[in-house]
């Protein structure tokens, strides 16, 4: 089975590397820091892997926006994201973007060497804890309030929001204060921290 490993950070990417090796039926033929390269890589050797392997939290396009273009390339291709953020809002997400595999970075070896197996071989692998969780918790977050947030949590000013949405200031403005108050927020940051909290940006 081969595998490409997605993770900016060195060490956590060269330690999965080494463990993943040691498996007799598992290579380890590509990491990257970043989800750019990823795909740049996909492009010309996709059909050499058998799973991509994919933090969420990365600098330019985080594992989900990943997972979703891998999907949308090349559909047949599993994507198993491994994260130290066990909320369920991320876990939605990923889902919806068509990951395969879902698994904190606090699981066992064995299990997720053995996860990965599973999902090569077309079955879903979640941690169960978090699926429980997910069950039980709604998004209610609109995906134009999700996006409008996401950029107001990096300081932009609400026309800077409109231009970069192609939308009114007006209506902007409308799904800042619709989204600070369905999640009973005091300003756009602590609604905007609130979502990246529990997983909905």
């Amino acid at each position: 089975m081969n595998i490409i490993i997605v993770e900016d950070q060195t060490i956590v990417r060269d330690a999965l590397g080494a463990l993943l090796s040691l498996e007799a039926d598992i290579d380890v033929i590509a990491t990257f820091s970043g989800a750019d390269d990823a795909l740049a890589f996909l492009k010309e050797s996709a059909s050499t892997v058998d799973v991509v392997l994919t933090d969420i939290q990365m600098p330019g396009k985080d594992g989900i926006e990943l997972c979703e273009l891998v999907h949308q390339q090349w559909s047949k291709l599993p994507v198993m994201i491994l994260t130290t953020f066990g909320r369920a809002g991320f876990l939605k997400r990923a889902l919806a973007a068509g990951a395969r595999g879902f698994l904190l970075k606090d699981t066992p070896a064995d299990r997720l060497i053995l996860a990965l197996r599973d999902v090569k071989a077309g079955k879903q692998v979640i941690d169960s804890e978090l699926a429980l969780t997910a069950m039980g918790e709604q998004d209610p977050l609109t995906d134009k309030e999700r996006r409008a947030l996401a950029l107001a949590a990096t300081g932009l000013s609400t026309q800077a929001i409109a231009d970069a949405l192609c939308l009114s200031h007006g209506t902007v403005r409308n799904y800042l204060s619709e989204a600070m108050s369905k999640l009973h927020a005091s300003n756009r940051i602590d609604a905007a921290r609130i979502a990246h909290e529990r997983g909905w940006i």
